[in-house]
């Protein structure tokens, strides 16, 4: 039976999307839920695995062709296949009723480490191996885990006496391209700067780290912190977590606070949902998770819609300074920096202390100096004194 190979049904918000890699040539045989092919959007990498045990007999849309949502790419007849012509060369060839399923990703990090898949137990429906299994047995054999494939590097096209390379922007990447243009195209941008001394959290979180990873398995980190002073901020400043749609302004009673992470598809920002009702810990926990799909190329359109206010922590590579742009259509975001001790005058003497500078570029067209200045400001004193956070003062 030949089975039509679709597109996934793409949200309102993405057109089309671009055929990336096909991971299985006409003709090659296949097992259920393989990977077939990935479909890159303005957001997402999606992937389409196989139907059923079969081989991919026609390819419709190849490399580089634009899909709609839904449309066909390829043709797959179903039907059983030999368990030893779907194993790759790294795999050792067993019967087809010792060798287990596994799911892309479990199949893709148990090929980076070697593993010997009728080795691993499975506990997902039906004896399924799991990436979780995966994890699992590396630990239990004291192995470190690979870090996650790199994306191929894309053709390089020499031209001329002197090199040069010509290489096609991804579309996410140009994507962010066109959003950034937009963003300074369309509000009226204004960048206010202050500092804080990290001292007192440095010494908080050097205090409770060991006990915070004991009780909740996740490392404490900076991150964190200020999310909840951002949240605290906002709830007193509302204005700054509204949006203009039209000629109206958009009040949002939560904060669903985007973190700017850099991957190497480009610039994407997971969202956190309603960090009002979250804890450091949570919030640690969330952070790893989207961080680590991010890292990974898994992050779902979900996992990027919305967002009230995003954060933008450029200290992680080393920039002592910037002005961030707005992610539209919030109306203000906060950038972090690197953290570097300098003499500074207090009480009348000259101390050294572990300073950051903040930098929080808004829309004017939404906030005045006034509002974008006491936000900032309010944001510095919950950090500088993060017990106001707990006492709510």
């Amino acid at each position: 039976m030949t089975t039509e190979i679709k597109a996934p049904t793409f949200p309102e918000s993405v057109a089309d999307g671009t055929v990336a890699k096909w991971h299985k040539k006409v003709g090659e045989p296949c097992l259920r839920d393989d990977l077939l092919v990935d479909i890159e959007t303005d957001k997402v990498v999606l992937e389409v695995v196989a139907p059923a045990d079969g081989t991919l007999s026609d390819i419709i849309k190849g490399e580089g062709d634009v899909v709609l949502s839904g449309e066909v790419v390829g043709l797959f007849a179903e039907g059983a296949v030999e368990q030893a012509k779907v194993t790759t060369s790294a795999e050792p060839t067993v019967s087809a009723a010792a060798q287990p399923i596994l799911s892309p990703a479990a199949r893709r990090m148990a090929d980076q480490n070697d593993l010997d898949h009728a080795a691993i137990a499975g506990t997902g429906r039906g004896g399924r191996v799991t990436k979780e299994d995966v994890l699992c047995h590396v630990a239990n054999q004291s192995a470190p885990v690979a870090d996650p494939p790199q994306p191929e590097p894309m053709t390089a096209v020499f031209v001329g006496e002197r090199d040069e390379k010509r290489v096609p922007m991804t579309r996410l990447r140009a994507k962010v391209a066109e959003r950034l243009v937009q963003a300074q195209q369309n509000a009226a941008m204004l960048t206010t700067f202050n500092e804080i001394n990290m001292q007192p959290v440095m010494d908080l979180r050097a205090r409770y780290k060991d006990q915070f990873e004991k009780r909740h398995g996740v490392r404490l980190g900076f991150m964190s912190f200020f999310v909840k002073a951002c949240v605290e901020a906002l709830r007193r400043h509302p204005i700054v977590n509204a949006s203009i749609d039209g000629n109206d302004i958009v009040y949002h009673g939560y904060q669903d606070i985007g973190v700017a992470v850099s991957s190497d598809r480009g610039l994407v920002v997971p969202v956190l949902r309603n960090t009002e009702k979250m804890g450091l810990a949570a919030i640690e926990a969330t952070i790893r998770e989207l961080g680590k799909k991010a890292s990974e190329g898994k992050l779902g359109i979900d996992d990027m819609t919305g967002g009230t206010f995003t954060i933008s922590n450029g200290g992680v590579f080393g920039s002592l300074l910037s002005t961030p742009i707005l992610n539209p259509p919030q109306s203000a975001i906060l950038g972090m920096h690197k953290i570097q001790e300098r003499p500074m005058a207090v009480n009348g003497e000259v101390k050294i202390l572990p300073m950051m500078y903040l930098a929080l570029s808004y829309d004017h067209r939404l906030l005045d100096g006034k509002e974008a200045v006491t936000f900032l400001v309010t944001i510095k004193e919950l950090l500088e004194d993060p017990a106001r956070m707990l006492l709510d003062v």
